[in-house]
């Protein structure tokens, strides 16, 4: 899948906790180990238990649209070209009680509604500085 946003938009910063998010081609979330908590954006700690077992799952990779924003005006210059584009937080189908953020693609901007089922796709980019393959998850209607 090319760059949704264009080539020249910025790339996720690499961390220990993200690595898998953004590298996997999968959505992968972090779970206790010690608990079955699932949380998302990962964390050195559980957010249930505060116990520090933990480890990342992939889950169906399907989600639903809570709350989504159209962008019509770009905040950056590299997006002049992309708008209206949507922003969405998606609630992740087995992980309770995680969401994530992401851009619905591959339908119009009016399209986009609450409670609709989207599936992840993911965006190949290549980080110049690292030469790392990212996989970034945006996410398609389901339908």
């Amino acid at each position: 899948m090319p760059r949704y946003l264009g080539d020249d938009f910025i790339l996720p910063q690499l961390t220990p906790n993200n690595t898998p998010w953004y590298t996997s081609g999968e959505i992968t979330i972090q779970f206790c180990d010690d608990c079955g908590h699932a949380q998302h954006p990962p964390d050195e700690i559980c957010y249930a238990c505060h116990g520090s077992n933990l480890s990342f799952r992939a889950v169906d990779g399907t989600g639903t649209v809570e709350s989504f924003a159209r962008v019509h005006h770009p905040l950056h210059p590299a997006l002049k070209e992309h708008v209206p584009y949507v922003i969405a937080i998606i609630s992740i189908d087995g992980a309770p009680g995680c969401n994530a953020q992401g851009n619905v693609v591959n339908c119009g901007a009016n399209d986009v509604a609450i409670g609709q089922k989207v599936r992840a796709v993911f965006e190949e980019a290549v980080d110049p500085q690292t030469e790392t393959r990212l996989l970034i998850p945006q996410w398609e209607p389901a339908e």
